[in-house]
């Protein structure tokens, strides 16, 4: 299966199920940007359920602005901000210091450009699971995409996005709120470790 698929901040479980299950990946890199998409959020499980981790953008007086040439705004703490939030949900889980010393640099850096940024979380989390995911980039936008390839791009909106009901697998506050599905990639890596690729596997693909 080729695919193309839009990169964003720590992929939810479709978004890295697709990746993983593709033979080909093309990253769309020429779209325009979109608010309120996971281009620049990702849910992550705490203490008190569902939480929201979210990038904050550098805003233009342009109406539409590039993907690729949207900026971070690096003058709020963010950064640490989202790491804390990190520790604070997972520090009990199996496998978060198991991953520790490999994503907390992310949260250290100041990067400049929100897809440089989204890249680099995605190299690390396939170095987390040790495994490759070769890529190509798109070169110009196209709105229709020519079969065999399938789209996914659709996955990367937040808002008005199917119902998800994947296998349900053991969260740290699972006992008190339930199983929330489709969370950011570093819920599963946190509480299944090399186990996550297994899961990812398994899961059945819907745009």
């Amino acid at each position: 299966m080729d695919i193309v698929i839009h990169p964003t901040y720590f992929p939810n479980v479709a978004h890295f199920a697709a990746l993983l299950q593709a033979d080909r990946v093309t990253l769309e890199m020429c779209d325009n940007y979109q608010k309120q998409t996971y281009r620049n959020r990702t849910y992550v499980y705490a203490a008190n359920g569902k939480l929201l981790l979210n990038i904050p953008i550098r805003h233009t007086q342009k109406n539409r602005q590039l993907y690729k040439d949207v900026k971070i705004a690096n003058d709020t703490d963010w950064q640490l901000l989202h790491w804390k939030s990190l520790e604070s949900a997972y520090r009990t889980s199996p496998y978060f210091e198991f991953y520790e010393a490999d994503l907390e640099p992310l949260f250290k850096t100041p990067f400049e450009y929100l897809l440089d940024f989204n890249l680099k979380c995605f190299e690390t989390i396939c170095e987390c699971l040790q495994v490759e995911i070769d890529f190509d980039r798109t070169l110009e936008y196209q709105k229709d995409v020519v079969a065999p390839i399938k789209d996914f791009r659709s996955l990367v909106n937040s808002k008005g996005e199917p119902q998800r009901n994947f296998e349900p697998y053991t969260q740290v506050f699972g006992d008190k709120h339930g199983f929330i599905s489709n969370l950011s990639i570093l819920d599963l890596l946190f509480c299944e470790g090399p186990n996550a690729i297994t899961y990812l596997e398994a899961q059945k693909l819907q745009k």
